[in-house]
């Protein structure tokens, strides 16, 4: 008895350290703008555009067990995620890879091909930023970089708390049990099917919202965002981090824009030695960063 309450205050103990890291976290991500200016707010927020694409990914491939090439293809129209789900989930590992890959560069070519909506190879430019109006009682223009960083970090955050509670509930033991055995799942009666058509089609949404952050952000958009390339750096970012953790996605997303900001800047190789470190971190931990944290940090609390 004396041992369960041991753990059970263990775990109050370890719950409300994490609440207050993450109080700490939000508050100085409000707090930023106070302090620095207008490029590190951008490279904020295209690091949380880099986290929608990598919760997509991850949401398929961490959690369901089915890898996406064609998250760049949703991350550039969104509307499509779940029409295009009803036939990538027909097919599971290598067969669904292919063919989100096969829609995703069907999307890049319309978008290329499509001038007259899409601009062509020049793309659309000059994307305003519009006002937030509420209700027509008062508006906000986010027309400057503090601005929209803020109504970014909002929507950001408000979408990473929804993530979690679908990862959380039933729904998300559904798609734990699919990726680890979908025979077991379908036993008990369970459409193997239609659960992953429910996770292709919000992945599809959060790679979706993204790209509606990313296009008012640069002010531009062209077909080039749709390539399977763009689908990459979710998947590498989710490896970084690590695709069995939740916050993975974040801290890999952080590692690998920082790591390919500061190479960039370094020399103009930076493909070769990017990929290089990529490989010896992905070799080193296995399970990710947050895998190789938990795997350090659970001797010490037992």
């Amino acid at each position: 008895m004396t041992g369960l309450k041991d753990i059970l205050a263990l775990s109050i103990k370890r719950h409300r350290s994490q609440l207050c890291w993450l109080a700490a976290f939000i508050i100085f991500l409000f707090i930023l703008p106070l302090f620095s200016g207008d490029y590190v707010l951008y490279m904020v927020m295209r690091i949380a555009i880099l986290c929608f694409l990598s919760y997509s990914v991850n949401l398929l491939l961490g959690y369901t067990g089915l890898l996406s090439f064609g998250q760049a293809g949703f991350y550039a129209c969104g509307a499509y995620a779940i029409i295009l789900g009803f036939f990538c989930v027909r097919h599971t590992a290598i067969y669904f890879a292919m063919i989100t890959l096969a829609f995703g560069m069907m999307i890049f070519s319309l978008a290329e091909k499509w001038v007259e909506f899409t601009g062509g190879d020049d793309g659309l430019i000059g994307i305003p930023r519009a006002s937030l109006n509420f209700f027509y009682l008062f508006s906000i223009k986010m027309n400057t970089i503090p601005a929209y960083y803020y109504f970014a970090m909002v929507v950001t955050l408000i979408a990473i708390y929804f993530l979690y509670r679908i990862l959380h509930s039933p729904l998300g033991l559904i798609f734990q049990g699919i990726r680890d055995s979908e025979t077991r799942v379908s036993f008990v009666g369970i459409s193997v099917r239609k659960s992953r058509l429910i996770c292709f089609a919000i992945a599809g949404i959060y790679a979706g919202l993204g790209g509606a952050l990313f296009a008012p952000l640069e002010q531009t958009i062209t077909p080039s965002t749709s390539h399977w390339i763009t689908s990459a750096d979710p998947i590498i970012a989710t490896l970084l981090g690590g695709m069995y953790s939740f916050s993975g996605p974040i801290v890999g997303s952080v590692v690998y824009f920082l790591l390919k900001d500061i190479i960039v800047r370094l020399t103009m190789n930076w493909m070769l030695i990017l990929g290089t470190i990529i490989i010896i971190l992905v070799l080193a931990f296995r399970g990710g960063v947050m895998g190789a944290f938990h795997a350090y940090l659970s001797p010490r609390l037992k």
